[in-house]
């Protein structure tokens, strides 16, 4: 399976300008003929303006689906649309939708861990559920950002079966080894594919990091862009999988009744 992460510089609180953006981008994707396109999070506003938050969201996730499912229809391409500022039932989250090449939203995510260190508990509502999904014969799943760095939440998906997990993300620069390191980790440890797709430029007193990149389940690196807006494709030879995880097979050797990480 081909990947394609769009790693975007959106601009900050003008959702206007970054719907038009990522059209664009994702366009331009395509003509590489992928079979899935990623963004990165938050992409409709940047991370994260205080001021009209509410104002600035998507509203049920009407505009994004209305435009990613026309151009998943449009380009027959799977699209994994990051995640945008979205409101629904009166509270803001931060949510992913995923569409097939007929245009169908086939799967719905609320990130889940809300970044303290930034205030994002102070103006998001956490999510409840997590969700697996289908792309072309593979099975996949979605995190947002600072939920990488919960191992239990990509295990308790991962034990269900995957092939690959995309995490849309707005990574700092300043700690941009922990997110390779972490998509690298998970990779391994998951016998499966990890897709980053991060976004670069500045929002607010914030630079982003870019370094999106893509692992497989050695823990090889696949691609990795640089720190600019860029757009990055891997080849991906889901054939590999079932000879690393029958030579080393660590969902059959794990043993649960040793496992407790309850308080």
């Amino acid at each position: 399976m081909k990947t394609a992460s769009i790693q975007m510089d959106m601009d900050f609180a003008k959702p206007d300008e970054n719907y038009i953006k990522a059209e664009m981008l994702i366009r331009k994707a395509a003509k590489e003929k992928p079979d899935v396109i990623v963004l990165p999070e938050t992409w409709n506003t940047g991370f994260f303006p205080h001021d009209d938050l509410a104002a600035l969201c998507d509203r049920n996730g009407e505009r994004t689906k209305a435009l990613m499912s026309g151009l998943a229809a449009e380009l027959c391409v799977n699209i994994v649309a990051g995640s945008v500022s979205n409101i629904k039932n009166g509270k803001v989250y931060n949510t992913c939708c995923v569409f097939d090449r007929t245009g169908a939203c086939i799967a719905e995510y609320d990130k889940t861990h809300l970044f303290t260190p930034m205030r994002e508990h102070e103006y998001f509502e956490a999510g409840d559920h997590l969700c697996t999904f289908e792309i072309d014969g593979n099975k996949c799943a979605v995190l947002i950002c600072y939920d990488i760095r919960f191992p239990e939440l990509t295990r308790t998906l991962s034990v269900k079966g995957l092939d690959f997990l995309f995490l849309p993300s707005q990574w700092p620069n300043i700690r941009m080894d922990h997110l390779t390191t972490l998509l690298k980790a998970r990779a391994i440890e998951n016998q499966m594919f990890t897709v980053g797709c991060n976004s670069c430029g500045k929002a607010g007193d914030t630079t982003y990091g870019g370094g999106s990149a893509v692992f497989d389940p050695w823990g090889k690196n696949i691609c990795t862009a640089g720190e600019s807006e860029e757009i990055i494709y891997a080849e991906c030879d889901t054939g590999i999988l079932s000879g690393i995880r029958s030579s080393i097979n660590v969902f059959r050797d794990r043993r649960e009744s040793l496992y407790n990480i309850n308080k």
